[in-house]
C-alpha cells in the first residue's frame, strides 16, 4: 500500500529522516498511481521527471509493478475494476523477440473507428513511447506486451480515450474507440 511506496521513495532519498515519522502517521493503506499530487506534496518534488525516475527505479528493482500508467506494490492485492477496456490479439507476432515494455519506443500501423464503424484516423507508421503520455491511455495499456509483427484489436472506453470532450470534429465526447493495431517494430 501507500506506506510501502513511501518507504520505497524514502530509500531513494526523496525525503528526510525527520519527514519519515510525519509521513508514516499521515498515510492510508493504498496509493493510486494517478495520485502524483500526493507524492509531490509529501516529497516536495516539483519535478515530474524525478517522480518518473523513482517509479521507473521501483519497477526495475522489482518493488513496483506497472500496468500502463498504474503502479502497485509487488505482492499487494488490489481489486480489479472492469473499466470496459478490451484487448484481443488477432496475431501473436514473433515471440522469439522481446515483448513491448514500459519505456519502449514502438512503431505501429493502425486504423481507428468509432463504435458505429466510422473511421476517424489511420496511419501506416506511427511512433510513440509506451508510458510517456504521448498517446491516449488505452494505447499505452493496449500495446504493452505485444510482440513485433503482432496484431491486436482494442476497445477503448472514453475514460481511456478522449473522455467527455472528445477530439472534435472527428471524435465526439464520451466516444468508445476501436483500434486495429499492428506492431511493426520496437526501437
Amino acid at each position: 500500500g501507500r506506506c510501502r511506496i513511501i518507504l520505497f521513495f524514502r530509500d531513494l532519498g526523496m525525503n528526510t529522516a525527520q519527514e519519515q515519522t510525519q509521513l508514516q502517521t499521515k498515510v492510508g493503506t493504498q496509493l493510486p498511481a494517478k495520485d502524483v499530487k500526493f507524492l509531490k506534496a509529501e516529497f516536495e518534488a516539483d519535478n515530474t521527471a524525478s517522480l518518473r525516475k523513482a517509479f521507473k527505479a521501483g519497477v526495475s528493482k522489482g518493488i513496483l509493478i506497472q500496468d500502463g500508467q498504474r503502479f502497485q506494490v509487488k505482492g499487494e492485492v488490489y481489486e480489479e475494476k472492469d473499466d470496459g477496456f478490451v484487448a484481443t490479439d488477432t496475431k501473436l507476432g514473433d515471440t522469439q523477440q522481446e515483448a513491448v515494455e514500459v519505456g519502449d519506443t514502438v512503431v505501429v500501423s493502425y486504423r481507428g473507428t468509432l463504435a458505429d464503424g466510422t473511421k476517424f484516423d489511420s496511419a501506416k507508421k506511427f511512433s510513440f513511447t509506451i508510458g510517456a503520455g504521448e498517446v491516449i491511455k488505452g494505447w499505452d495499456r493496449g500495446v504493452l506486451g505485444m510482440y513485433p509483427g503482432g496484431a491486436r484489436t482494442l476497445v477503448v472506453p472514453p475514460a481511456l480515450g478522449y473522455g467527455k470532450r472528445g477530439s472534435p470534429p472527428d471524435i465526439p465526447g464520451n466516444a468508445e474507440l476501436h483500434f486495429d493495431i499492428t506492431l511493426i517494430e520496437i526501437k
